[in-house]
């Protein structure tokens, strides 16, 4: 059979197809950074919830520290209280005392797969550079390739939003650019406060309840929480990170709403 496509046609339709999806996700409702447990599963919900949400992740891959589980062993431990969200993934988990136990690769590709599916828009290998701030309250997000970003005297392009989602992790990127202009953020010095040692317990418990907004217009997930307020790290387990995920899906659409 004769071929009906060729080289010009592969690559075509690709730069015309992604032209697209980048237009069209240059202004949405919500810009999730960080494509890591806490940041796909918000985008997720609030995609199934109706909202134009878009992903920037300046890895190749999204999933974030979800696929090496603990030193390497893709396996990952999630708490009794995040089950449901396992659930909602179309997920099993083995039962092993009073946690349960799943595969991470599994995990990072449903959350990936799930998020798409639902609405989400994801732009990997592209990093995020700096925020925009209108009237005291962030307004949107300043991103460039990843190949670019840092390397050469590139300028960025901004993506618009009405509400922003930190889900940097470990660097709490976000908040640190407020920072270097000299805003002030919800933390009790005003600035990022750095992330405390190892306390699984706790680190699941503070990441849920610090979850929220930190700046007008700007909200936090996962562990950039935990880097933000100083709050302890905690490992491999990830029931923390799906539940704050799920809480800064549940008040960004609250904050959407009310607006």
């Amino acid at each position: 059979m004769k071929a009906r496509f060729d080289e010009y046609t592969v690559s075509v339709n690709i730069l015309d197809s992604y032209y697209r999806k980048l237009r069209n996700s240059l202004s949405c409702d919500v810009a999730i950074v960080g494509a890591g447990p806490s940041g796909l599963y918000a985008a997720g919900l609030l995609s199934a919830r109706g909202r134009r949400v878009v992903v920037v992740e300046s890895k190749l891959a999204p999933g974030g520290g979800i696929w090496g589980g603990g030193m390497g062993m893709n396996e990952i431990v999630i708490q009794s209280e995040a089950v449901h969200i396992l659930e909602d993934l179309g997920m099993k988990a083995e039962k092993s005392g009073d946690v349960y136990v799943t595969d991470a690769c599994l995990l990072a590709a449903k959350l990936t797969a799930t998020a798409i599916a639902r609405g989400a828009v994801l732009l990997n290998l592209l990093t995020a550079e700096d925020v925009c701030v209108k009237d005291g309250r962030v307004t949107g997000v300043v991103a460039n390739r990843t190949g670019i970003s840092g390397r050469y005297h590139v300028d960025p392009v901004m993506f618009t939003a009405r509400a922003v989602l930190d889900a940097t992790g470990h660097d709490a990127m976000l908040v640190n650019y407020l920072n270097k202009h000299g805003y002030r953020i919800d933390t009790p010095s005003g600035t990022f406060e750095g992330e405390g040692a190892m306390n699984v317990v706790e680190g699941e418990n503070f990441v849920v309840e610090r979850t929220g907004e930190v700046f007008p217009g700007l909200f936090l997930a996962g562990m950039a929480v935990c880097a933000t307020f100083n709050g302890p790290r905690m490992g491999p387990i990830f029931g923390g990170m799906l539940l704050s995920g799920e809480r800064a899906a549940g008040q960004i659409e609250a904050a959407l709403a009310e607006a």
